[in-house]
């Protein structure tokens, strides 16, 4: 059986301060961003103890926020596997990765794996270049990775533009706000046969409930309906091509 995967959306970073920002390479969290982090274990401690794999986009963002939020049960042993696949959707230098070799210097004495973070992760074409195309195949890529792990918890942290494209759940996504996902918002899934569409991913009654939402979400034809809308507004506003 499919695992259920646990999505948290990286604390603050220093981009989210001012668009100026933007143009800041691989930016780090603020000091909000870290103690966001810490916040969320104290909040959702109880929904990550059975978490048996930890991913992160090797962004530092994201690294720093799994570190954070995870550090009890990093204690144990496990460690962050940072995995390309969850990269941010734009090519701007703050949604932009470090190289391998200042990522190592960085996060040395972390428990931190780098191991999928082959050289050149970070370069933004083929799988990984920020145009619609390639965002949908390396979202459905994920998907199908995460369904044949032999985990029955996964806890992975990504980016807002991103998450919606690989849950699926595109409520909220609109031009002037991007992302639906607050900072070190927490929503778990399980994997559902879509039949035609295969494997796909639904929020779980009691993470919609943590939301305060109604137990029963979008069919999937509403969901793809707002994904066309979403990603059309994305390619307008420049976000994505």
């Amino acid at each position: 059986m499919p695992p259920t995967i646990h999505c948290v959306r990286h604390g603050q970073g220093v981009h989210n301060l001012s668009h100026d920002n933007h143009d800041m390479p691989d930016p780090s969290l603020t000091t909000l961003g870290e103690e966001q982090s810490r916040e969320l274990a104290e909040k959702h401690g109880g929904v990550f103890e059975g978490a048996e794999l930890i991913l992160a986009s090797p962004l530092r963002r994201t690294i720093s926020t799994a570190l954070l939020a995870f550090e009890s049960i990093l204690d144990g042993g496990r460690k962050v596997v940072a995995w390309p696949e969850l990269q941010e959707a734009s090519d701007l230098p703050c949604d932009t990765g470090s190289d391998v070799a200042k990522l190592q210097v960085e996060f040395d004495s972390s428990p931190v794996d780098l191991t999928l973070a082959v050289p050149g992760w970070e370069v933004k074409t083929a799988q990984s270049a920020a145009n619609s195309t390639s965002l949908l195949a390396r979202a459905a890529n994920a998907r199908a990775w995460l369904a044949r792990r032999p985990e029955k918890e996964v806890v992975l942290v990504s980016h807002g533009c991103f998450l919606h494209f690989l849950t699926d759940d595109w409520v909220g996504s609109t031009c002037s706000h991007m992302t639906s996902w607050k900072h070190t918002e927490l929503r778990s899934y399980n994997f559902v046969d879509g039949g035609e569409h295969g494997l796909y991913l639904q929020e779980t009654p009691e993470s919609r409930e943590r939301r305060g939402l109604s137990p029963l979400e979008p069919t999937l034809a509403e969901r793809f309906r707002l994904r066309d809308i979403a990603i059309q507004n994305w390619i307008k506003c420049g976000v994505i091509s």
